[in-house]
């Protein structure tokens, strides 16, 4: 239902956008994988990737499926195979890649007992048994097999930002019914998280680090400010068991405060941002695994999900 009601506001959004300026993708989840989100992406020219819901047509897809040789392995323990599909309803065939993972031999099933509390019984399968998770993509994106299950297990690293936004800063919901606090509430919070973010990767540019994790780690620590000889300095007391990686991470911050230090002669003071911003990308690209294959990275693709 989610899809339904945000498609013509994100139509909207795209419309406005510069061809040069749109997403790369516009990824969403099974509530976007329908045919009315899909047939207006493809009147604007907008690429799309999105997650099929498992009805009795793509269920029958698996099954067609199954016996092919040419699955081949994605990341993440998946196999991958496409193929093209048209459901009752759709206007057109359209491609769609099935993605297929082993499930763990060892699986828990609640035994239910009106007498006692529920207890968990473990069933071991032998390995000639084949139990298997799936999920299904339907995309107008040219981009390989191999590249699709990555492509959409980052639609939900996109939205752990939003998970945090609620359920670790209080973006969730108000008590008030004021809409001017609330929204001066809701941009604070948001400016906050945006801050802490570019910060917390300035720390630690390999991988993201969740506010729950990170908010400990690096405000655990008590700062003194010295003066002497004309500079000031900023002594910090690490109270945190990880004071070594706590260390490293601060090096890193220095780092980058150096390098707009270096360049502020250059710079606006409206300049110095945009450049330790800069910085953090470059740090953040040249972090990545080189082996892991090439995704899109500018322009963002922009994710959606129901909820």
């Amino acid at each position: 239902m989610a899809g339904k009601y945000s498609r013509p506001r994100l139509r909207l959004l795209l419309e406005r956008l510069a061809v040069e300026e749109r997403p790369v993708l516009v990824r969403g989840d099974i509530a976007f994988g329908n045919e009315g989100m899909m047939a207006e992406m493809e009147e604007i020219g907008q690429r799309y990737l999105f997650k099929l819901k498992q009805t009795a047509g793509v269920k029958r897809l698996i099954e067609r499926l199954w016996r092919r040789s040419d699955w081949q392995g994605v990341g993440q323990g998946f196999d991958a195979v496409e193929a093209e599909l048209q459901l009752a309803g759709w206007t057109r065939a359209r491609r769609v890649v099935v993605l297929r993972r082993r499930v763990k031999s060892s699986l828990v099933a609640e035994a239910s007992n009106e007498s006692t509390q529920p207890e968990l019984q473990f069933l071991d399968h032998s390995e000639r048994a084949k139990l298997w998770e799936y999920a299904v993509l339907v995309t107008n994106a040219d981009y390989s097999t191999e590249a699709m299950g990555q492509l959409y297990r980052d639609r939900a690293d996109c939205e752990n930002g939003f998970d945090e936004l609620k359920n670790q800063w209080g973006w969730g919901g108000y008590t008030t019914q004021d809409l001017e606090r609330c929204n001066l509430s809701a941009r604070a919070v948001a400016l906050i998280y945006n801050w802490w973010s570019w910060y917390v990767r300035l720390a630690h540019p390999k991988t993201r680090l969740e506010a729950i994790t990170s908010r400990p780690m690096l405000l655990a620590g008590v700062g003194r400010l010295t003066e002497h000889a004309g500079q000031s300095r900023l002594l910090l007391t690490l109270s945190h068991a990880a004071g070594d990686q706590i260390k490293a991470m601060i090096v890193n911050v220095r780092k980058g405060l150096d390098h707009v230090l270096a360049s502020a002669p250059q710079l606006t003071k409206a300049g110095r941002c945009p450049a330790l911003v800069r910085y953090i990308v470059d740090k953040i690209i040249n972090a990545r695994p080189k082996a892991s294959p090439p995704t899109p990275v500018a322009p963002p693709s922009l994710a959606l999900a129901a909820g």
